[in-house]
């Protein structure tokens, strides 16, 4: 007797709570190589190995899906840095260092990166995804920023400041940091930059003009 086809299990089998995480690395691979607007849904589903229709199972739209890129693979990385932040006791020159250094390894030498580009350039044909961005992310990465200072502040490490002039001043390299590897960084032969050696120079820079200047060490000591 010849057994009926469709009682036969197949030989490769999906679990079905894999789905949504396999559509997410999809999503973020396609984002960050064409951007938001040159992304389609249905390549997405193919590189993911699923059917559009499952696709629209979890995701109700393009924007619906960029949301939960972002949610499931950034802002849990900045509840990481919050802890780091809330559970630290040693110096705030320290901790400041250790968030810059982090972010680097977390998000910045990551495919990760290349979000925060891909908004920059789309925010004005896309701003409720700018919005949602801003709302999630950067707000939240800002006030961390914030929180190191001012922790620096009140212990008498740091000099008195404009604290949201200096958080915009700390990120303003991380940014131009992701700028260059996501855009000149690539096609053009620019000097190549060690985010490593960049990063401790940045911060190095950063300690001088915070600390009081009797608290100020040599670079690279902190």
């Amino acid at each position: 007797m010849i057994p009926c086809p469709f009682k036969t299990p197949p030989r490769w089998t999906r679990r079905k709570e894999a789905r949504p995480q396999e559509l997410l690395d999809a999503a973020l691979a396609l984002f960050v190589e064409r951007g938001f607007s040159a992304t389609r849904l249905d390549d997405v589903a193919r590189i993911a190995g699923v059917s559009k229709g499952t696709l629209y199972l979890y995701y109700a739209s393009k924007e619906e899906l960029f949301k939960a890129v972002v949610r499931e693979n950034v802002v849990p990385l900045l509840g990481e840095a919050e802890a780091m932040i809330r559970d630290h006791a040693g110096s705030s020159a320290l901790l400041l260092r250790q968030i810059l250094l982090g972010w680097w390894e977390r998000i910045g030498e990551t495919r990760l990166s290349g979000i925060t580009k891909l908004v920059m350039a789309e925010a004005r044909n896309f701003p409720e995804l700018a919005k949602f961005y801003n709302e999630e992310v950067i707000l939240r990465g800002n006030a961390m920023l914030a929180q190191v200072l001012e922790r620096g502040v009140a212990s008498g490490e740091f000099r008195p400041l404009d604290i949201t002039q200096a958080t915009s001043v700390i990120a303003a390299p991380i940014m131009m940091m992701m700028m260059w590897k996501h855009s000149f960084g690539s096609p053009c032969a620019l000097p190549t930059i060690t985010p490593q050696a960049y990063l401790h120079g940045v911060t190095d820079l950063l300690l001088q003009g915070l600390l009081h200047h009797e608290d100020r060490p040599p670079a690279g000591v902190i």
